[in-house]
């Protein structure tokens, strides 16, 4: 008798789990450049192209505001009401930016958490991984900046840094 009640009690959990997974509502993201951050109600959630084809972002059903962010292109704001169970697609194409002017001097995040965010004074600029070996920085022209990383747990990494021409800072 007792094996029964823990079998309801399973399904009493799979039901419940069922029941709670039909509350969410789910964004799917085709965006080009599929590197462009995407924020949803200002919360980093990461890069577009992980959420193109097989992966989605799992959200509360309702309003919700999202933001695409690419230092090269223009912005893109919109609102899109999401609806429980179902899956709605944001498809968009950013428009490209002028080219900034040199001299540039380079910043390199080797912070261990791939998909960190990263802010050149609170302007989103990209993940961290992709700033994160030899052949991957960030250009800046010279000049001097605030570096914030904003891992998914624990405290932001957040350094002042001097960019000067051909040389390169790695943020810790």
């Amino acid at each position: 008798m007792k094996f029964i009640y823990q079998g309801f009690g399973i399904l009493a959990l799979l039901s419940m789990t069922g029941a709670l997974s039909a509350q969410q509502a789910y964004l799917k993201t085709s965006v080009d450049p599929g590197r462009a951050g995407v924020f949803v109600d200002g919360k980093y959630l990461g890069p577009a192209a992980n959420f193109r084809i097989a992966r989605t972002y799992a959200l509360t059903p309702g309003k919700h505001e999202v933001k695409l962010v690419d230092p090269r292109y223009e912005e893109f704001t919109t609102s899109v009401e999401l609806t429980v169970g179902k899956t709605t697609k944001l498809e968009q194409k950013l428009k490209r930016l002028p080219a900034p002017k040199g001299p540039f001097g380079a910043v390199r995040t080797p912070v261990g958490e791939k998909y960190a965010a990263v802010y050149v004074n609170s302007h989103f600029v990209g993940h961290a991984d992709e700033f994160s070996n030899g052949s991957q920085k960030l250009l800046l022209p010279v000049g001097e900046y605030e570096i914030r990383v904003e891992k998914a747990s624990g405290a932001p990494i957040v350094q002042k840094i001097k960019v000067e021409e051909g040389k390169t800072v790695i943020v810790k």
